[in-house]
Formats: C-alpha cells, structure tokens, sequence
C-alpha cells in the first residue's frame, strides 16, 4: 500500500471558495508561509450594487470607480459595473415563432445585451475611471471586481438634483451584497418619502423581509414579508405603504430568507432636501457617527437596541479639542425593539466633531445608530445623513472627490493614531499626494486634502491607519447650487482588501492499494 499526500490547507481551501478570496499556496510550491502561522492574502473578487440613482428629469448623476494602488495581486483582472437587467438566454425565445418574430426577438436581445454593457469599466490602479448619466430612468447597477481591481474597490455614486421635491445632492458608497441591514433614521412621516431600495445580483431570485420599528416598537405591516426580488434587478419599496402608521423616526430591519441582496434607503423631506441613508454598523456597544460639520444647525441621533434587552448609552461629542457629552443628553435609554431619539440641535457650535455612543452605567446591549443632519436655515437648509461605522482600520477609500468641496473627517475615538491619507492621481490628470496627519484621542481632525497636483477630473482618498488607536473617517462633500450649499456625508469603513487565511493544521491522505 502507498500514501499519497494531498497537503489540503482544509479550512482555507473552505473560506477562498465561499469567498472567492486569494489563491492559496501549498506546501512544497514555493510558499514561504511558516507552519501554523495566518496569512494575509488579497482578496480576488468583489462585489458592489449601486442603486437607481434618481426619477427626476433634473438629476444628473456621476459614477466615480476606483482601487487603490498597493499590493493587489498578480492577476490582470476587471472591474465593471453594468446596468441589473437579467441577461437574454435561449430560452426566452418562446417555441414555434416564425423567422420575422425571431429575428424580431434576436434584435431584442441584442439591444438587451448592449443596455447591459458596462456603465464603466476601471482600467488603472489607484487612479479613478468614470461615467456620467441625466437619464431619470438610469437602472441600478451591479459589478464585480476581480484580481489586481479587487482589493479595496469601490464606487462612488453622486447625484445632483437641482430643483423639486427631491432636490439635494445624493452621494452613497455602492454597497456589497448581504443578507442583513439596519437603518436608523428612516421615517414613515408625512413631510418624508423614504424609499428602501433592494438589488439581487445573482442570477436566482431573492426573498427578503422589511421589518419596521417606531418608538413604541414593531409597526404592523402586511406587506413587508416575502418580497421577491427577481435575478439581477432592483425593487424600490416606498417604506409608508409598508404600514398604516405613521412615524417621525423608524428603523428599518431588512433580511432575506434566500439569496442576498444590496439594500439602501433614499430619504427625501420636504422643504429641507434629500440623500441617500446607508446602512448602520453591525449591532455594538459603542458606536461612532463620524464628520458632523461644524455648520450644522440641527442633528438628530436615532438609536435602535435590537436585543431583548434595553440599553443605556452614553453620548460623547468628540470635538476638535477634547470630548464631552451635550449638555442635557449626557445618556439616553433605548427600550428593547423602540426606536430612540433625541435632538441635539447645533450641537457642534462652530467647530467640527463626531458622536460616539459606549455603554453606561454597566450596559452591555449592542445597539445601531444614525444621524440626520441638517445644514443652513430657511429655504437653505439641506439635509444629509451620518450611520454608525466601522473603523477605517488598515485602509479605507472613498471616491468622487472634487477639487472644491471635498472635507475629511478623522476621529480618534480611544488613543492618539496617526493616519496616512493618500489623494489618488486624477481621473483625467495629476499626481497623487501623500500627506500624514496626528489624530489626538478623543477628538475629531477636520482636514481639506490636497487635491493632486495638476488636478483634472476628481480623484479618491484612501486613509490608512499607520499607528495607534482606531481611527474613524467620513468624507463631506459640498456643492453650491441655486444658493444652497448641498451636501453629501460618506463614512469610510475598512475596506476588506485582505483576508487572513489559516494555516494547515494537518495534511490529509489517500491510501492506495
């Protein structure tokens, strides 16, 4: 009898095929990963879902993809954003049709195929790749990113509408396809119209459930279960006809029984504006709400406790000096499944800062969180909105920066960190810039990047956390438009560029005879 070695790294094998995460090397094929020790590797395929920009004739929307330059890989690989339209397949082609309807039928397939084309295409390294559209009919799109364009890819989506109910500038960071969402901060109300929008990218249908929660708790829905959402498309959900009741601030639970999908909320309210509502960080004891602009004359935290327990929070303003609690809302208790709120009106007073929620008096409960922030007075106001995030961790980027309007928000939440913030070069021209900046603990470091030199097009920023403690990033960017400075917050969460993969633990044999 002979043993023949397979020298299968079992559980990694397991993680890069659900994942589609790096290649693994084994043993005795040049690796140099010692026994037993985790490796980080770059991922090899991602995933983004951009919802349908806007349905006003006045919107023009701008696509600004991007993946940082860095240690990617060696495959050549794609990046690609398409419209989420199911592809033409034979069999679409209903049985006993005549020569005229099937050429009939080959000629609509074939513009079917050319709509699913690429919106755009990445074609550099640490260097953005655009595309603009005015349609009021632009579909959602889905993408995916492969070798060297994987790690750490993502899309910018901007939209301009100048005049109308949904006037605003709508900024949102395409998001990767899941299975679990929360949004704090939506609402039923009759002053907003608040949609959830759902996208499959797979080729199957998915199932998801909307569950809505007020301040008294669960709102009665008959129509939030069981929602199909066909392959490769999109279903905008207006959230009050999902119930009877109204509310001012409701959370938003979206899950799916099958498949998985990319989940959004537009929130447009009268007379004050629109944007996009991203979703909060997974549930957590302590939440940070970066880049609340110094101007702000009104913030709203609404905060959900999804467990069975209450929870008690504390609220922090970290500000450009040090950090404090708002004067009259040092804490706030979060019912068990009721959806919390408390305005804390022009809590910054000039200066920059960031929220942060920890546990109080002994707490444990996770908790989710957002911000509504409203900018200017009057006919000027213009509203945005700020989720919970995860840290920036070892690097996080954000696209569609201009070379006016754009401001970075850093917050130090624990220990003093320093930070390397890189302006990618441009999408038409110019040199990136590297430049690096000390954040103290506890604060909030307000900075406007230095665009790249000979700037032309827009460009990304990339944060990376090069020592000390957790560093939280948001990006505003700002557009004057018919005397209104409208404004858009994205939040910079760790990009996943890299994945660490267990070592073999054993090898495993095939006996022959």
């Amino acid at each position: 009898m002979k043993s023949t070695s397979l020298s299968l790294i079992a559980g990694a094998v397991a993680l890069a095929a659900v994942t589609g995460f790096a290649a693994l090397t084994a043993p005795g094929d040049g690796g140099t990963a010692e026994a037993g020790a985790a490796a980080r590797l770059p991922v090899e395929r991602s995933s983004l879902l951009c919802p349908a920009p806007s349905m006003s004739d006045l919107a023009e929307t701008t696509y600004s993809s991007f993946t940082p330059a860095g240690e990617n890989g060696g495959e050549a690989g794609a990046a690609d954003l398409e419209p989420a339209e199911p592809l033409p397949t034979d069999e679409d082609a209903p049985a006993g049709e005549d020569a005229d309807e099937k050429d009939a039928d080959k000629k609509a397939d074939k513009e079917k195929a050319a709509a699913s084309k690429p919106v755009i295409s990445l074609k550099d390294l640490g260097k953005p790749g655009t595309a603009e559209t005015a349609k009021s009919d632009a579909p959602a799109l889905v993408g995916t990113a492969t070798g060297k364009f994987a790690p750490g890819w993502t899309t910018q989506q901007t939209t301009t509408t100048a005049a109308g109910g949904a006037r605003g500038l709508l900024g949102v960071s395409c998001t990767a396809p899941d299975t679990d969402f929360w949004f704090p901060g939506a609402s039923t109300g009759a002053s907003r119209q608040d949609y959830v929008h759902l996208t499959n990218p797979d080729d199957t249908a998915a199932v998801a459930d909307i569950e809505l929660y007020g301040a008294d708790g669960p709102l009665k829905s008959d129509v939030g279960e069981g929602i199909t959402v066909p392959a490769r498309s999109s279903v905008p959900m207006l959230i009050s006809t999902l119930t009877g009741e109204a509310a001012e601030n409701v959370t938003v639970h979206v899950t799916t029984r099958t498949g998985r999908v990319g989940a959004v909320v537009s929130a447009a309210e009268d007379e004050v504006g629109s944007d996009w509502l991203a979703a909060s960080a997974d549930p957590a004891g302590t939440q940070v709400m970066p880049g609340i602009p110094a101007d702000a004359t009104s913030v709203r935290l609404v905060a959900f406790a999804p467990g069975e327990d209450d929870a008690d929070v504390k609220i922090q303003l970290l500000g450009k000096n040090a950090a404090f609690s708002p004067a009259g809302n040092a804490t706030l208790h979060i019912k068990s499944r009721m959806t919390a709120s408390v305005d804390l009106k022009d809590v910054t007073r000039g200066e920059p800062g960031s929220l942060r929620l920890s546990p109080a008096d002994g707490s444990t409960t996770p908790v989710v969180a957002a911000l509504r922030v409203v900018r200017g007075t009057g006919a000027k106001q213009e509203v945005a909105f700020i989720p919970a995030t995860e840290a920036a961790g070892e690097r996080a980027s954000v696209a569609d920066n201009r070379a006016k309007g754009s401001v970075l928000s850093l917050t130090a939440p624990g220990a003093t960190a320093e930070v390397k913030v890189t302006a990618s070069a441009g999408s038409e021209a110019g040199e990136a810039t590297v430049k690096t900046y000390t954040v103290k603990g506890g604060t909030t470091l307000e900075v406007t990047p230095e665009a790249p030199a000979g700037l032309k097009g827009g460009y990304a920023l990339t944060v990376e956390t090069e020592s000390g403690g957790p560093v939280h990033a948001a990006r505003t960017l700002t557009i004057p438009e018919g005397g209104v400075d409208m404004f858009t917050v994205q939040t910079l969460p760790d990009d996943g560029g890299t994945v660490e993969v267990p070592a073999a633990e054993q090898d495993l044999s095939v006996l022959d005879d």
